[in-house]
């Protein structure tokens, strides 16, 4: 058996993990979680850029200092 690199999923993965995700939750509901997901990333990404802003502002507060 030759060894292969690792790939992504298939076409075909992608369309079963998409058949269970709609059995699972319904056709109404994918939209608000769809919404719901895309929200918390807006939160995530929105706090870590507040953090990268707040250890910059102390390191250059840090440095007027000296």
């Amino acid at each position: 058996m030759a060894n292969k690199e690792i790939m992504g999923p298939s076409p075909v993965q992608i369309i079963l993990i998409a058949l269970v995700v709609l059995l699972l939750f319904g056709g109404r509901k994918i939209p608000e979680l769809m919404r719901g997901l895309g929200q918390g990333m807006k939160e995530f990404k929105d706090a870590t850029n507040k953090d990268d802003e707040n250890k910059s502002d102390k390191a250059s507060d840090d440095k007027k200092s000296k």
